[in-house]
């Protein structure tokens, strides 16, 4: 199925830009092993606003926080929303400028860098059979003052405190009918700004895609803090699989001992 467009989407001016895809070594391993892509469910992220309005941009729907029916209505937009956002599986990337030492500490301490560019990325999803999207994420709240409520806005929106992330955001909008909607509602009919149950246990945490990771990755960097046999495990990983992909340490390999010495996240 084509890839798909969505309200206001940001792209990289130039569609060959660098983009990298930091990861554990259990990650890589099994990446090397399946050659599939995991599009983990939005509301299982680390963030809890992930995919939620920003709290800056509910301050514009002209409710009144203090007023009881108005202070209802806004939990209960927030509560669907939060809902709905289980439908969303994303695969997040780095939209490369600089190699830091956060984002190796955040997602890839002792692990890898898949490397690949925004276009492999996007013709690998515009081969699969799901609705499926890519673009770059925006921060804080002030694009969408002045806009209609849109799921697609919020999944593509984070707070300004994960700026440096830059992120390039592909995912995927699996609806499932069974999963269950007004669960923000208690037993009193009260409601609330989160789910007060799980989706059933048949919904999916995450989705897993095959892809042809031979065109997809340019090359794979070890992290600063990669071992000589970590290294080595990964250039075998790499070759078993027949992947014609470069391995490379980090370039900040060389500064390893200032940052063995910060504090570590």
């Amino acid at each position: 199925m084509p890839i798909e467009s969505y309200p206001d989407q940001l792209e990289p001016e130039n569609q060959d830009a660098v983009i990298w895809r930091f990861i554990n070594m259990r990650k890589f391993r099994d990446l090397m092993t399946t050659a599939e892509l995991y599009f983990c469910r939005a509301d299982l992220f680390l963030d809890e606003r992930e995919g939620l309005p920003p709290e800056e941009y509910l301050a514009t729907f002209g409710l009144n926080p203090y007023d009881v029916n108005d202070r209802r209505e806004l939990l209960n937009h927030i509560g669907s929303d939060a809902q709905f956002r289980e439908g969303f599986y994303v695969n997040c990337w780095y939209l490369f400028r600089e190699e830091t030492s956060q984002m190796w500490e955040d997602y890839g301490s002792e692990g890898v860098a898949i490397t690949s560019r925004y276009q492999l990325l996007k013709s690998a999803l515009n081969a699969l059979s799901d609705r499926a999207y890519i673009g770059l994420v925006r921060y804080g709240a002030r694009h969408l003052i002045g806009k209609r409520v849109n799921l697609f806005r919020y999944i593509t929106t984070k707070r300004i405190k994960y700026a440096h992330e830059q992120e390039v955001r592909a995912f995927l909008w699996i609806m499932d009918p069974h999963a269950g909607i007004n669960r923000h509602y208690d037993e009193n009919n009260r409601v609330h700004p989160v789910p007060l149950t799980p989706p059933a246990d048949y919904v999916s945490k995450g989705e897993r895609r095959k892809v042809d990771l031979q065109s997809l990755l340019t090359g794979i960097v070890a992290s600063p803090w990669t071992s000589s046999n970590t290294l080595s495990e990964i250039n075998q990983l790499a070759k078993a699989k027949g992947y014609a992909v470069p391995v490379e340490p980090s370039a900040l390999t060389r500064y390893r001992e200032v940052l063995s010495s910060s504090p570590r996240v």
